[in-house]
C-alpha cells in the first residue's frame, strides 16, 4: 500500500477545517459561551494610585496606597475588650509575682509600697553564660545566645500607660536608663533594646503593663541600616540626618503629632504602617543612656501623650514600641540620634510585603498626624 506524504506546500484540507470550526461553535452555543469581544485599551489615569516614599535614613521604600486609601476612622480598633482580664491568674500580681526570679531593680512609693520592678524573664530568649562559644561549618556561622532578657512592670494590673501619671512613665524611662548603665559594659553585651508589646495582635500575651529589655552580643540588621544611613549622611553633609529631619518636620508642620521644648513626635514621611509615630530629642543625642533627669520627664510626657491618642482616638489600638540607640560596643556613634518608634498593628503582611520587604500603608502620614492631633475623645 502506498502511503502519500503530504508536502508542506500542499493546501490544508478546508473541508476538515470548516467541520472542526463548526463543531467548536456548536459546542460553545450549547454551553452558552458568547462570542468574544475584543477588549478596549484601558485609559491611563492622570494620577498614579499610590506613592513610593523612601526613608531618608535607611533608604528603605514604602508604598502609600492612596488609590485604596482609608479614612482615619477606619483604623479604629474594633476588637478592644470591654473588660480586661482580672489579676487573679496574672504572673505579675500577688502570688504569681512570688514565682518570678529575684528583682534586679525596685522603685518604692512614699508609703513604702513598690511601684516598679525589674527582674529576669522566666522564659528568656537570651541567658547569661561565662563563655560565649561560636561555631563555623562551611557557609554557616552560629554563636551562643548569651545575654540578658528582663521584664519591667508597674504595680497596677489594669493601669496601662494612658492611665499612669507622667511621673510614673518617667520612672519607667529611668529604669531603662539604670539597667542600661548596669549592663552596657558586660562582656556579652554589644546592644541593648527596650520594647513594649501592647495588645494581643501585637504579640502581648499578658494584660498587665510591662516592657522588656534585651541585652545581646550582636547589633541587629535594622539598627545597622540606620547607623549606616546616618553615617553616610554625616560624611556627605557634615550633619545628623535625624536633626535635619526634625528641622524639616517643624518647618512643614503637617506630620507633627505633638512636641514640647525638648522632644518631638512625628508621623514619619515614609511611614511603614498607619499611624506610625517616632519620638526624637530635638537636640542631637546619640546615646539614650546619657539622658538627663529633666529630659526623662519630657520624653515620658510625649510618650504618654502619643499612647493616649492611640487609646482614645483609635480605641486602644494594639501597638509595638521600641527604643533605638547607639550600640554599646565601644565604638563612637557621634552621627546617630536615639529615638522611640511606635507602630500600631493595623495590617497584616501579605505576599507583596513578604516578597519585597516593602510595606504598604493605606493612609498618608499627613492625614494620620492630623487625626492624632485632634482633641482626645475622652476630653
Amino acid at each position: 500500500m502506498k502511503i502519500q506524504i503530504k508536502n508542506q506546500k500542499d493546501e490544508p484540507d478546508q473541508s476538515k477545517k470548516k467541520t472542526t470550526k463548526a463543531k467548536i461553535e456548536k459546542a460553545k452555543q450549547k454551553l452558552g459561551v458568547k462570542k468574544a469581544v475584543s477588549a478596549k485599551k484601558p485609559k491611563v489615569p492622570a494620577q498614579a494610585a499610590s506613592e513610593l516614599r523612601q526613608d531618608p535614613v535607611t533608604g528603605d521604600w514604602v508604598v502609600i496606597a492612596t488609590g485604596r486609601a482609608k479614612r482615619p476612622e477606619d483604623f479604629v480598633n474594633k476588637e478592644k475588650e470591654i473588660e480586661p482580664p482580672g489579676s487573679g491568674d496574672c504572673p505579675f500580681c500577688g502570688d504569681g509575682l512570688k514565682k518570678q526570679k529575684p528583682d534586679t531593680l525596685i522603685y518604692y512609693r512614699e508609703d513604702g509600697e513598690w511601684s516598679l520592678k525589674v527582674f529576669p524573664n522566666l522564659y528568656p530568649a537570651f541567658t547569661r553564660s561565662q563563655k560565649i562559644s561560636d561555631r563555623e561549618n562551611g557557609l554557616f556561622y552560629s554563636m551562643d545566645g548569651s545575654g540578658y532578657h528582663e521584664v519591667i512592670i508597674t504595680r497596677d494590673h489594669d493601669r496601662s500607660v494612658p492611665f499612669l501619671l507622667k511621673e510614673e512613665v518617667a520612672e519607667v524611662i529611668d529604669a531603662f536608663k539604670t539597667r542600661y548603665l548596669e549592663l552596657m559594659n558586660r562582656k556579652s553585651v554589644n546592644y541593648i533594646m527596650y520594647i513594649e508589646n501592647h495588645g494581643k495582635e501585637s504579640g502581648a500575651s499578658l494584660v498587665h503593663p510591662h516592657w522588656q529589655m534585651f541585652a545581646i552580643p550582636v547589633v541587629s540588621p535594622a539598627v545597622n541600616l540606620e547607623l549606616d544611613g546616618a553615617e553616610l549622611f554625616y560624611n556627605e553633609r557634615k550633619a545628623c540626618v535625624y536633626c535635619a529631619m526634625i528641622e524639616q518636620e517643624i518647618k512643614d508642620g503637617n506630620r507633627v503629632v505633638a512636641e514640647n521644648d525638648a522632644f518631638i513626635a512625628i508621623a514619619p514621611f515614609a511611614s511603614r504602617s498607619a499611624f506610625e509615630v517616632w519620638i526624637l530629642p530635638k537636640n542631637h543625642q546619640p546615646y539614650f543612656e546619657r539622658i538627663k533627669e529633666q529630659d526623662e520627664f519630657k520624653v515620658a510626657e510625649l510618650l504618654k501623650t502619643v499612647i493616649e491618642k492611640y487609646y482614645w482616638n483609635l480605641n486602644d489600638v494594639p501597638y509595638n514600641m521600641y527604643l533605638h540607640t547607639s550600640p554599646c560596643d565601644g565604638r563612637d556613634y557621634y552621627y546617630y540620634h536615639w529615638h522611640i518608634e511606635l507602630l500600631p498593628k493595623t495590617a497584616i503582611w501579605a505576599g507583596f510585603e513578604l516578597g519585597t520587604g516593602i510595606e504598604i500603608s493605606t493612609i498618608e502620614p499627613e492625614k494620620a498626624a492630623q487625626y492624632l492631633r485632634r482633641k482626645l475623645s475622652s476630653a
